[in-house]
């Protein structure tokens, strides 16, 4: 990293335009997926242009991400990176994870909102609201709701099964990351492959356990983003935050061929610190969504 106190700045890229068209992509993809999904439960017509948009987005930001963190990495090892600009990507690094906690705060208020008012609400809590009488008077006050108006039946996902073992294993990658990243900053190359290495299968065995539990919770239990509140709170949480344990898998792949290549040093590799700050994220709500959407 180069001592003298100056601020690089870099030349114009198209890289921005370009992230900016994907992340629109992939949005308005992921939202047409979502109406699809219900439309096709309610037996309404759908466009089926919803997929090739979304994984257009993605491989467009794949894209765009390749091409920009190689344009960064190149400016490190060519030490183009002041202390001032590894101060500058840190507090981004910092920022961008407060902008996740925000997204899946909003997310767990939902949950919280169904659960705590919506469901008393609509039992008619405090005799002030009667209005399940009429609308549904076999309400239940109970959560999980497992009947829709409709008369789609669903069953809770248990959370002493695939959701605990997911659990462990997460945890324990949040310490296998930790080894990793003390064994950098001690110049250990063998330790630093080897509890890397262990914390990238262990993110990979997470997927494929949520993929099975994914694959029993729609065919055996019928829950679905169409089968009530319960239903679509339950996959909206755990799938974004699939998504992020997606998201840390790469990085963390990406740094494993950087440490092979020999890029990173005891004084130089943020680019590794803001993959691990991202994995404990990750492990810590992924407590939140087994304590609030499996335990409790």
């Amino acid at each position: 990293m180069s001592e003298t106190p100056r601020y690089y700045v870099p030349h114009s890229s198209v890289w921005p335009i370009v992230g900016s068209v994907a992340l629109f992509l992939t949005a308005f993809g992921a939202a047409s997926l979502i109406h699809q999904s219900t439309a096709k439960v309610a037996g309404e017509a759908h466009f089926g242009f919803a997929a090739p948009v979304f994984y257009t987005g993605l491989a467009v930001l794949a894209l765009m991400m390749f091409g920009w963190f190689g344009t960064v990495i190149r400016e490190s090892l060519q030490g183009l990176v002041s202390r001032q600009l590894d101060r500058s990507y840190r507090m981004g690094m910092l920022w961008f994870i407060v902008s996740e906690v925000m997204f899946f705060a909003a997310f767990f208020g939902a949950l919280f909102y169904a659960r705590m008012i919506s469901v008393p609400w609509l039992a008619g809590a405090g005799g002030k609201l009667e209005t399940h009488l009429i609308l549904w008077p076999d309400f239940a006050d109970t959560w999980p709701l497992f009947m829709t108006p409709g008369g789609t039946a669903s069953e809770a996902m248990q959370a002493w099964g695939l959701p605990f073992i997911n659990t462990v294993i997460l945890v324990t990658s949040s310490g296998t990351i930790t080894f990793a990243h003390w064994a950098l900053k001690r110049n250990h190359r063998f330790g630093l492959k080897l509890w890397l290495g262990v914390t990238i299968a262990l993110g990979i065995c997470f997927l494929t356990l949520q993929a099975i539990e994914y694959s029993h919770a729609w065919r055996e239990l019928g829950l679905s983003l169409g089968s009530g509140i319960y239903g679509s709170t339950f996959f909206m949480l755990t799938g974004f935050h699939g998504s992020h344990v997606t998201l840390g898998v790469i990085m963390m792949t990406i740094m494993m061929l950087r440490v092979l290549r020999g890029h990173f040093t005891p004084e130089n590799h943020f680019a590794f610190e803001a993959t691990s700050w991202y994995w404990h994220f990750v492990d810590v709500i992924w407590l939140f969504l087994f304590t609030f959407v499996y335990w409790f």
